[in-house]
């Protein structure tokens, strides 16, 4: 792993090549992490992997997190591993709740928060807001640089409703349709 100097070398490299990717560095537990902003997740996600010397290639783990009360609500935690070196790096980046303004739904008469009324649809229909509508927090997929991130992406999603933009089979993975 690299320690905080290298860890600030990297951010400043990336920071070079992808002017304000990088919002911040931390070094939680003895590990290294960069805070990044969520619009640009793909360009630093595909800088650790395809700069030479650093060849971060392998996703070993992707998940949400949600740090209710807290602004930002979400936290999407990539975690990068270079096996030659046999070093970890983890990628984060935050994203607010756009539901947290009230409990408007699509027809104003379900009662339930626009959260419930996007996750909760029958199978086979499409969702009552469809990604891109600004209900549902998004990010962009990162299944066409790391293949292993298509069901973990997929468990975010079924599990905090986090839309992955261009995600090629964004469905329910564990709960059943209609929850």
């Amino acid at each position: 792993m690299p320690d905080a100097p290298g860890l600030e070398l990297i951010r400043g490299e990336i920071e070079r090549d992808n002017p304000g990717s990088v919002l911040a560095t931390s070094f939680d537990r003895d590990q290294p992490a960069l805070i990044v902003d969520p619009t640009r997740i793909l360009d630093v996600l595909r800088w650790l992997r395809d700069t030479p010397g650093q060849h971060y290639d392998f996703l070993s783990s992707l998940h949400a997190a949600d740090y209710l009360p807290a602004e930002p609500r979400f936290g999407i935690h990539y975690e990068l591993l270079n096996r030659d070196r046999v070093e970890r790096i983890r990628v984060k980046a935050m994203l607010s709740d756009p539901a947290a303004d009230g409990p408007a739904t699509a027809d104003g008469a379900s009662g339930q928060s626009p959260r419930t009324d996007a996750l909760a649809r029958p199978q086979d229909s499409a969702p009552a807001f469809p990604p891109g509508t600004g209900v549902l927090p998004e990010i962009d997929s990162c299944v066409s640089l790391f293949p292993t991130a298509n069901f973990q992406e997929r468990e975010a999603f079924d599990f905090f409703g986090i839309v992955f933009q261009g995600h090629p089979d964004l469905t329910r993975i564990l709960l059943p349709d209609d929850y």
